[in-house]
């Protein structure tokens, strides 16, 4: 028996942590593309690395939004929407094949993440705006149902640094034990998810998040997953 393979995805180009030390352990980056954090030499830098490392680049596309970091659920025109989504995408796919690489999946941030996953609007606006590129969301998602069925690839993400609340979807961050902290819990989370889901996903904007991603991927491979892209 083969054993399961799973993708490790972090998100890279925020300005608040290790990316060269990231791209080393991950498979796949979701790359800011400017609207909540990062800008152009950012992301090139993070391409650039990617490359050398073998990972996959996605584009993490946001609310326009700097001063929240994208975390604050805005009431965007949809027709707005689709084009700040394919502004972002479209930015980021310039640069990532001035260096080599190329977008090969789109995944929202934050409240654009939450937002598209239950509201309809929201989610085809991110949808229109990401042209055909594959998505990364999650479990249940109103998102990936509506890619899949406009036949868009999909991937299940899992995340084992973050509280889940019974509806399936995370804790909201200001909630207590929202945020999980303890590497060997997190790790020890990783495995359970990798065998529900496409890819685990350790957050980038912690202090700790390379030893985080360490610790996960040391533990998956211990328990016979082969950590891989899935793109």
């Amino acid at each position: 028996m083969y054993p399961k393979t799973v993708d490790l995805n972090a998100d890279l180009g925020e300005e608040v942590t290790d990316d060269p030390g990231l791209l080393a352990v991950v498979t796949s980056a979701n790359v800011a593309c400017g609207y909540h954090a990062g800008n152009r030499e950012v992301m090139r830098a993070v391409c650039a690395e990617a490359v050398v490392r073998g990972v996959a680049v996605g584009a993490q596309v946001s609310y326009a939004d700097r001063a929240n970091f994208g975390r604050v659920a805005l009431d965007v025109a949809p027709a707005e929407l689709v084009a700040q989504v394919a502004d972002q995408v479209g930015v980021l796919g310039e640069i990532a094949r001035q260096e080599g690489t190329r977008v090969s999946y789109v995944k929202p941030h934050g409240a654009l993440y939450h937002r598209a996953a239950v509201d309809e609007a929201t989610a085809r606006a991110v949808l229109t705006g990401s042209d055909s590129l594959p998505v990364l969301g999650m479990p249940g998602s109103l998102l990936l149902s509506l890619a899949a069925d406009a036949g868009r690839s999909t991937r299940h993400e899992g995340f084992p640094d973050r509280a889940y609340a019974a509806d399936g979807g995370l804790v909201p961050r200001s909630a207590p034990g929202a945020l999980i902290l303890d590497g060997r819990v997190i790790a020890a989370r990783a495995v359970e998810l990798a065998g529900e889901v496409d890819s685990v996903c350790v957050h980038g904007d912690s202090a700790a998040a390379v030893d985080h991603a360490v610790a996960v991927r040391a533990a998956l491979v211990s328990s016979g997953f082969t950590v891989s892209s899935c793109w």
